[in-house]
């Protein structure tokens, strides 16, 4: 079957953590140890079983909150309040990203399982906040985070998208399932390869799935021949 190309793009939309900066940041580790902490912190258990708990939910719920709040009664607010508290220094600002998104034709959008309050602060770090019309954040989602299908189908409804005209840039793969089912373009940001990332290993597979159309470890160089082309 042959890739889904961006000729017919109206509406670019893009995850925030590892996709609009680099993985070798490693900002989400901070996010990762503050997660492990609460979790720890929760349920009084060992560092060690919180984070196999951590990750247990977060592959079996898509987030580790969701799963606190089904099997332990956590207040999404409470949750979010602390594992968001993280430096955000690591960030530098990314004019040539900023101007690459500028220059696609049509509406960018965010659709990421985090805050509006984390969105606003990485955005402000990179410096590309204004490119974007709207964010769709957990609160949005009803707290029901990506890959789950209501919430593609809440963020395309409230915002009128036609995944039919969009492209969706991901870091993970397996969210990229459902956009590609419903129609969108799919790419898959992948880390360069040349410095170091804290990923799971489910986290960084994928990459030759059929419902991934296109693989970039450059987003910033990938949305400028992309720019130039549309």
């Amino acid at each position: 079957m042959a890739l889904r190309a961006f000729d017919h793009i109206d509406t670019w939309v893009f995850d925030l953590d590892n996709t609009l900066y680099p993985h070798h940041v490693n900002l989400w580790q901070q996010v990762d140890a503050r997660i492990g902490e609460f979790v720890s912190n929760w349920l009084n258990v060992t560092a060690e079983e919180a984070r196999r708990i951590q990750k247990d939910y977060y592959l079996r719920y898509g987030t580790t909150m969701r799963g606190m709040m089904t099997e332990h009664g956590v207040r999404a607010d409470d949750y979010l309040a602390y594992v968001h508290q993280i430096d955000h220094s690591p960030l530098e600002p990314n004019p040539a990203m900023g101007a690459a998104i500028a220059r696609l034709p049509g509406r960018k959008l965010i659709l990421t399982n985090g805050s509006t309050d984390h969105v606003d602060a990485v955005l402000a770090r990179l410096g590309i906040g204004g490119h974007f019309e709207a964010v769709f954040d957990i609160i949005a989602a009803e707290l029901e985070p990506k890959p789950a299908p209501q919430t593609y189908q809440r963020f395309l409804a409230l915002h009128g998208v036609d995944p039919g005209k969009a492209a969706m840039f991901e870091d993970l793969a397996r969210n990229l399932i459902v956009p590609h089912q419903l129609g969108m373009t799919t790419v898959l940001v992948v880390p360069d390869g040349t410095q170091e990332v804290v990923r799971e290993d489910w986290e960084l597979e994928g990459r030759d799935a059929a419902h991934v159309d296109h693989v970039t470890d450059d987003l910033t160089g990938f949305l400028q021949r992309l720019s130039q082309r549309t």
